[in-house]
């Protein structure tokens, strides 16, 4: 039997998805979490063959579980199910170890198909986000991406300063340089730019 976390931040989805996996002879949903502090919670306290998680979620990421998953040493491996088809959140993902990346509008079929590939040892990646993933390198730094997400947000250079330990003037600097490389002409038409190309 393989064991899996399910996390997903829509209740009818987590629901759906829950009773759909249920139905799989050799797939038993463990945990059900809806937010990604939960998420961890119960991949520590169930030890799952498998997290599924969406990318985009209260709390952690998908991103942020699979890379405390990698960190920690976990046998549990990720996989991502999203609806955001972009090549950068893809290649983020596997950067963070993840197994597995797959649209929620795939066949369930698909979906079953896929974690048993995953938990074999393999890899599922939805092929036409594999090829695209591999278009267009994320010019970003990991320093740049997080004050990036932050002024995105409304949050003041102070704000962000204090945040993350720097400087106004390290944050106006990195603003400006993210800036530069996205050819925007603000932060925030910065801040659309990377997050259309997955790379927030």
């Amino acid at each position: 039997m393989i064991g899996l976390v399910l996390a997903e931040d829509q209740a009818m989805v987590r629901g759906a998805l829950a009773a759909l996996l249920g139905l799989e002879h050799d797939l038993q949903v463990l945990a059900q979490a809806g937010d990604g502090d939960a998420a961890w919670e119960a991949v520590q306290q169930h030890r799952p063959d498998l997290l599924v998680t969406d990318i985009e979620m209260p709390g952690q990421t998908g991103l942020d579980l699979a890379l405390r998953v990698q960190e920690a040493g976990l046998p549990t491996r990720v996989v991502i199910l999203t609806t955001f088809a972009r090549a950068g959140y893809l290649r983020r993902a596997l950067e963070a170890g993840v197994r597995g990346y797959l649209l929620k509008d795939a066949p369930a079929t698909q979906l079953a198909a896929a974690l048993r590939q995953v938990h074999a040892g393999g890899r599922a990646i939805d092929p036409q986000l594999a090829v695209a993933a591999w278009g267009e390198d994320d010019p970003l730094t990991e320093r740049e991406r997080q004050v990036l997400r932050l002024a995105g947000e409304g949050v003041k250079t102070l704000e962000i300063a204090a945040r993350l330990n720097l400087s106004p003037g390290t944050v106006r600097n990195y603003l400006s340089e993210v800036i530069g490389k996205l050819g925007a002409e603000n932060r925030i038409e910065a801040y659309r730019t990377a997050r259309a190309k997955g790379w927030l």
